[in-house]
C-alpha cells in the first residue's frame, strides 16, 4: 500500500490590501476503501476557522472567511495519504448485458447527472467519432479505453492556451489543452455512449518520467463500469487512474471540483502562485519551490480567447 506525502500552496497576492475575503477549499483527499487519508494539516493565513460540510456529489467542502485587511493569503494543505492498488474490470463477460444494464441508469440518481452532455459547436463532429470508435460488441470497459486512447492520440498537450474557464468548443477548435480539457472531452464522448462520467481532480503521485500533470494539480475522468463502479482513466497520460492518482473531489466538471475559489472586496487585479510537491524530502516545510501557475490580471487591452493564443504561440514558434 504506498504512501504519498503532497504539499499543496495556493497563494492570492494582491496589489493592494484586500478584505473580507470569502472562500470555499475543497482540499480534503477522498476516503474510501481504495484511499485512506492518515494525516492532513492546513494553514491559512490569518488562522480563520474553516467549517466543513459534505457537498452533493460526496465531497468535503471547507469555507472561510478572512475579513482583516492583507496584501496576501496563502493556503497550505500537507497531507499523507495510502492507496491501495484496484484490479481492473473484467473485459469480456456479457457486454450485452452490461450495456443494458447502463441503459436503466439513466433514469437513476446520482446516475443522471453524470449523464448529461454539454451542448457545444463541434457536438455532431464528435457525436460522429464517438460511433466511429465504439468497438463493435465492445463491453463499456472496452469503450472506455478506446475513447481515453483517442483523446491521448488526437489533442495536443500544450500548456497555456487554455484555463480553467475554456469552454469545450474551444477546446475542441484548438485540439489542445491541459488535463482538465482532455478530461472534459472524455467525460463528454463517455456520456454520448450512455456510460456515466464524471470529473476528477486530485494529484499524479508517481516518478515515472513524461508523465504529464506532475508537480500540480491534475485532473482525469471515471467512467461507471456495470458490476465493477467507477474506473479511472487519465487521457493526459492515456493511462488507468489507480494507485498512483490521489482522488480530491469528483463532480459533472471542474467547477464542481475547483480547489480553491472565493470572492473579496479590493482591487481587482492580483497574482495567483500555486505550488504542489510530491514525496520531496522536506515536502512537509520546504515553501522555497512555489512556481507561478497563472496570473489574473485586468488590463486595457480586449481579451483573447484561447484560440487567439494558441495561433500567435504557432505563428512565435514558426519565426
Amino acid at each position: 500500500m504506498p504512501e504519498f506525502e503532497i504539499q499543496h500552496i495556493t497563494r492570492y497576492i494582491y496589489e493592494s490590501p484586500v478584505r473580507d475575503s470569502a472562500n470555499q477549499i475543497i482540499l480534503f483527499p477522498i476516503k474510501d476503501a481504495f484511499q485512506d487519508v492518515l494525516k492532513q494539516d492546513l494553514t491559512i493565513t490569518g488562522n480563520p476557522h474553516v467549517d466543513t460540510y459534505i457537498d452533493y456529489y460526496g465531497n468535503e467542502v471547507g469555507s472561510f472567511t478572512y475579513s482583516e485587511p492583507h496584501m496576501m493569503l496563502t493556503i497550505n494543505s500537507r497531507i499523507l495519504v495510502a492507496t491501495k492498488h484496484r484490479e481492473l474490470p473484467v473485459s469480456d463477460i456479457f457486454p450485452e448485458q452490461q450495456w443494458e444494464d447502463l441503459k436503466r441508469l439513466q433514469y437513476v440518481v446520482p446516475y443522471i447527472d453524470y449523464l448529461k452532455q454539454e451542448y457545444f459547436e463541434g457536438l455532431d463532429q464528435l457525436r460522429e467519432i464517438v460511433k466511429d470508435e465504439k468497438l463493435k460488441d465492445g463491453s463499456p470497459y472496452q469503450v472506455a479505453l478506446r475513447f481515453c486512447k483517442f483523446v491521448f492520440d488526437s489533442f495536443e498537450y500544450i500548456q497555456g492556451v487554455t484555463t480553467v474557464e475554456t469552454r469545450l468548443e474551444e477546446i475542441w477548435k484548438l485540439k489542445a489543452g491541459v488535463c482538465q480539457d482532455f478530461a472534459h472531452i472524455l467525460t463528454e464522448m463517455l456520456r454520448m455512449e450512455g456510460i456515466p462520467a464524471r470529473y476528477v481532480s486530485g494529484y499524479i503521485c508517481t516518478s515515472r518520467n513524461g508523465m504529464r500533470g506532475q508537480g500540480a494539480t491534475h485532473a482525469w475522468a471515471e467512467a461507471y463500469i456495470p458490476d465493477y463502479g467507477w474506473l479511472g482513466l487519465d487521457p493526459t497520460n492515456n493511462c488507468i487512474a489507480n494507485e498512483t492518482h490521489v482522488r480530491l473531489a469528483v463532480g459533472r466538471n471542474f467547477s464542481n471540483c475547483s480547489p480553491v475559489k472565493g470572492v473579496y472586496k479590493g482591487a481587482s487585479n492580483h497574482k495567483l502562485e500555486v505550488s504542489v510537491s510530491v514525496d520531496d524530502e522536506n515536502v512537509l516545510s520546504n515553501e522555497e519551490h512555489i512556481r507561478e501557475a497563472h496570473i489574473t490580471s485586468i488590463v486595457s487591452d480586449t481579451p483573447k480567447n484561447s484560440y487567439q493564443r494558441y495561433m500567435e504561440m504557432m505563428q512565435q514558434q514558426q519565426q
